[in-house]
């Protein structure tokens, strides 16, 4: 199939060169391209540039335009595969084109919702309150051990369609609401079925030491030995994940135990991610950076040791704004850290414990209010930083030749500051994933 998008009024983030990643003040460049044009086939982006570039005509060979009311010509020009095949066209007058966003940390395949331990934050009880006495994660794997790998499928593939209509076009999820071999495994399962069947790019993460389950708590060594004994050989037997994370912080995994695991999920071929500094400053991001994973995420106590630190790695820092504000806990020092010259993601954490919701266009408006990134920088956090904390900055996060044709069109907007600034509402008319509208 094959998309064209015309008079479109920006086409955002579209790069000849395309970036890897932005850090730094790089962060606030956001190229764009006024009164343009994007031609998509084959579910890859094969075009772009202004419309006075894209010529209407009766060359020889024109690629034919479907349209309302009857046959029009266009010639596509560099492109005369196209020659002789229908297209589609989109009129975007007024609209702008964004790539889609990248959301690189969420926990989105879930049993159940967690609405009572909500009203327990309301009356004053700590995350780790919560946790202590059965709640948080722990209520999470009860009742996981209790539903069904086909429940777990449905209910994940709904949170996808509705993610996608915010304009989501690729996500990170993790298993860690198992705790045990059997359930560990099922999630994974069910999140390599949604890969298969789902229009979204899904990259998986083995979550296994998300935290201590009760047995083990007066025996937490003995629970990292069948995390990395008994789950990590028979996720890597059955291929079910790209990455593996770790919980490092206060009350959950040591820097010791976090090293124990990620070594043996390397021996595997499983890149490291973690979950880092969200309650203490843990040393989870030196642990990242020493075993080079990914990314790490949270990052709400990062100091000047940790900034030195990532910014002599190839680590993402990844900031969580929904679960920070969600929790009421401090938030990340983002504006230091891309100050100081880091590059810096942005992801929704969407689970059902500390941030229900998996809504981009609203992490992307608290990037700005909440963390002080202007418009630029906030939407380079949700995309091609995004992008790259999932290992995917070559094929998406940026609309560049090559890359899969993975974009949204928004409604008619005044301006790329819009997006952030009306926050609440949804901004986005059409989502195209893989070339096919959705």
């Amino acid at each position: 199939m094959s998309i064209l998008i015309t008079n479109i009024k920006k086409l955002v983030q579209a790069e000849k060169e395309p970036a890897v990643k932005k850090a730094g003040k790089e962060m606030a460049n956001l190229p764009t391209i006024e009164n343009a044009y994007l031609y998509m086939s084959d579910g890859l982006i094969k075009e772009f540039g202004l419309m006075s570039e894209l010529t209407t005509s009766n060359e020889a060979k024109p690629a034919r335009l479907r349209l309302s009311g009857g046959q029009a010509r266009i010639c596509i020009k560099h492109h005369p595969e196209a020659s002789g095949s229908a297209i589609e066209q989109i009129d975007a007058s007024g609209k702008m084109v964004f790539p889609a966003f990248c959301d690189s940390h969420t926990h989105l395949v879930y049993p159940a919702s967690r609405e009572i331990e909500y009203v327990d934050k309301i009356k004053g009880l700590s995350y780790e309150e919560i946790a202590k006495r059965g709640g948080g994660i722990l209520n999470s794997a009860k009742k996981m051990a209790e539903t069904s790998a086909e429940e777990l499928y449905e209910s994940a593939m709904k949170r996808l369609k509705e993610i996608i209509c915010y304009g989501t076009g690729a996500v990170e999820i993790k298993s860690g609401y198992g705790l045990n071999t059997e359930s560990e495994l099922k999630m994974l399962r069910v999140i390599k079925r949604l890969k298969e069947n789902s229009p979204l790019t899904i990259k998986s993460t083995f979550l296994g030491a998300h935290s201590i389950p009760t047995e083990y708590r007066r025996n937490q060594s003995e629970y990292v030995d069948i995390v990395i004994n008994k789950m990590i050989p028979l996720v890597a037997e059955e291929e079910l994940a790209d990455y593996i994370d770790v919980f490092c912080d206060r009350g959950f995994f040591t820097v010791e135990d976090t090293e124990r695991i990620l070594s043996a999920g390397m021996k595997y071929g499983l890149k490291p991610k973690i979950h880092a500094n969200e309650l203490d400053y843990s040393g989870g991001i030196q642990a990242g950076v020493k075993y080079n994973a990914l990314s790490v995420d949270h990052l709400e106590y990062t100091g000047d040791e940790e900034i030195e630190t990532l910014l002599n790695s190839e680590t993402m820092p990844t900031i969580l704004p929904g679960a920070a504000f969600f929790l009421g806990m401090v938030y990340a020092p983002a504006r230091k850290m891309i100050d100081a010259g880091l590059p810096l993601a942005l992801a929704s954490d969407f689970n059902p414990g500390s941030s229900p919701s998996g809504n981009m266009q609203l992490i992307l408006s608290m990037g700005s209010i909440l963390y002080r990134l202007t418009p630029e920088e906030a939407i380079n956090a949700v995309t091609i930083n995004g992008a790259y904390a999932m290992g995917v900055s070559d094929e998406l996060g940026s609309i560049a030749v090559g890359k899969k044709a993975n974009i949204f069109i928004t409604k008619e907007i005044p301006t790329i500051e819009f997006m952030p600034y009306y926050y609440g509402s949804n901004k986005v008319e059409t989502v195209i994933l893989k070339g096919e509208v959705q």
